[in-house]
């Protein structure tokens, strides 16, 4: 089964082409563009790269994955429309995959993890992860020191991702250089039972966690003298 991962949650613009066995996952091809301002110009070379490295179609698609987020309005809703309207157009099933969830996830087990990406207004979008890898906190938005307030309660001892890195200082806590971003190969195994299991599609719900920085005004200012 042949899955098309999306993720545009980070400055990050992430395609992958993912095969998904009876037992295993296995990463066929992969796209990563960092730029924060370009997720709408990026995304589409990198779905036609992946397609052509593994020598595919959208046609052999079976499904589609993608980072539900948290992240901010503009970038995480490009990956999420594409996905969408992909699966509408092929008649495929698509199925969201927390972005936090999936960098817990390349965080890998047998330690507590705090996962925290740049949320922008010198706030990290986070989450917490038990030595099994299962989420205990979060996701939540908050201002660094907020969360550093929380570690010990957490239990924590290590952070990943670009959040983490960015405000290394204010979390106190050790902070490895990967994993940055979500990568498309753990968004495909958190799917991957749903995709074995042909599972109903689902809606694509961004997690936006906060309202976007432009809202509609609220009345209307006068032009006449």
């Amino acid at each position: 089964m042949l899955v098309l991962v999306l993720d545009s949650s980070t400055p990050a613009v992430t395609a992958a082409l993912a095969e998904v066995t009876a037992d295993r996952v296995v990463l066929r091809a992969e796209r990563r563009t960092v730029d924060a301002r370009a997720h709408g110009e990026l995304l589409a070379p990198a779905i036609e790269a992946v397609l052509a490295e593994a020598g595919a179609r959208p046609a052999d698609l079976t499904a589609l994955v993608a980072g539900l987020g948290p992240g901010p309005f503009t970038g995480l809703r490009v990956g999420l429309v594409t996905a969408a309207t992909m699966g509408q157009v092929l008649s495929i099933p698509t199925y969201g995959v927390g972005s936090l969830d999936a960098l817990g996830r390349d965080a890998g087990t047998g330690r507590r993890v705090l996962v925290a990406t740049d949320a922008r207004r010198r706030e990290i979008y986070w989450a917490a992860f038990d030595e099994a890898g299962v989420r205990v906190a979060g996701p939540a938005v908050d201002a660094p020191a907020v969360v550093a307030g929380r570690l010990a309660e957490l239990g924590v001892t290590v952070a990943v991702g670009e959040g983490a890195q960015r405000y290394a200082d204010i979390l106190g806590l050790p902070v490895p250089p990967e994993p940055t971003f979500p990568s498309g190969y753990a968004l495909a195994e958190l799917a991957a039972d749903r995709v074995r299991a042909a599972a109903p599609g689902e809606r694509l719900v961004p997690l936006y966690l906060r309202r976007p920085d432009a809202v509609a005004a609220t009345g209307h200012k006068s032009v006449l003298p």
